[in-house]
């Protein structure tokens, strides 16, 4: 079932990093996207706070290389586990992971996320360290200047499905588990490009903020109609969010769930979402705030305390709003 590799980092694990502490008395957290820029650094920062991290990352080879690279600087409190946010069998593995090794889960990074378009090769530009200059692409308004980005039907669907539905699903799927915890914690990474005031739409506008009312139900119908409008090139005729419109919308589904899911549970689970801020990753052509900037406001609301606010939009490391 598992490849040698992964065998030999399960080994190390279970060898040295269960050896410090009683699994049971260290907080678990499991970190999606994690073989990688910000998600990486997340995972880094976890364990340095004494946290029991499961790495998770689609590309096995990947997750196990960034495990052993964590595990080599010390922080043997890293353990990796193969999770596809779209495939609902890799979810029941994890799921079933931490039930037999930890019993419980305090503490879930939903990072893994795609954007849902690609800049046009011929149109970056990068300066002497090899960053794309992003301020070159976009206009005064952060707008994506006319054609540099490519977006088509089959990138904004997938974007959709890996960053709302994927995001969705794994949450879900884990929520049993972090009912066990004594203070659990769901962050989701989020964007500034999810803000309602990048929707032109001002009734989806009122929709998507009014949670009093909203559905998950609505939120679905809002993305299929999205997603039929996209396909009709009616996008702006119906007062969508612009290039890159699936992003945009995958993030402000993502920010209402948060709020949806907030509301849910009360306090008895702490919800919310982070902007990291422009980081230094492959999304970003290597331009922006380094990855150890990019952490804190994660790992900050993994690590709220019990009487810390649920249901909210940190920008960075500050509580904002989400219009």
């Amino acid at each position: 079932m598992y490849s040698s590799l992964y065998k030999e980092v399960l080994s190390f694990f279970f060898t040295y990093a269960l050896s410090y502490e009683p699994m049971e008395e260290k907080s678990c957290a499991v970190v999606t996207g994690g073989n990688k820029g910000i998600g990486l650094e997340i995972c880094r920062q976890l364990a340095l706070n004494n946290i029991q991290v499961i790495l998770t990352a689609r590309n096995e080879s990947r997750g196990i290389e960034a495990t052993k690279k964590l595990n080599y600087s010390c922080l043997p409190n890293v353990v990796f586990h193969r999770l596809d946010v779209e495939d609902p069998a890799s979810t029941t593995q994890l799921v079933e992971f931490i039930g037999t090794h930890f019993k419980k889960l305090d503490i879930l990074v939903n990072n893994a996320g795609i954007t849902g378009f690609r800049f046009v090769a011929d149109k970056i530009v990068y300066n002497a360290k090899g960053e794309g200059r992003l301020d070159l692409l976009f206009d005064e308004n952060k707008e994506p200047l006319p054609g540099v980005i490519e977006e088509t039907y089959e990138m904004a669907e997938k974007c959709l499905k890996t960053n709302y539905y994927g995001t969705k699903g794994v949450t879900e799927a884990l929520v049993p588990l972090l009912q066990r915890s004594k203070s659990p914690r769901i962050v989701n990474i989020t964007s500034v490009n999810g803000l309602l005031s990048l929707i032109p739409n001002d009734k989806l506008k009122e929709e998507l903020d009014d949670i009093d009312n909203l559905t998950e139900e609505r939120i679905d119908e809002i993305i299929q109609c999205f997603l039929q409008d996209f396909k009709a090139d009616k996008l702006r005729e119906n007062g969508w969010p612009l290039e890159p419109s699936a992003y945009k919308l995958s993030k402000s589904a993502i920010n209402a769930y948060t709020r949806l899911m907030a509301k849910k549970f009360q306090n008895r689970t702490l919800v919310n979402c982070v902007h990291p801020g422009v980081v230094k990753t492959d999304m970003t052509l290597n331009w922006g705030i380094d990855v150890e900037e990019g952490a804190k406001g994660p790992v900050m609301a993994a690590l709220l305390p019990d009487d810390g606010p649920s249901g909210v939009y940190f920008n960075q490391t500050e509580i904002a709003p989400f219009k």
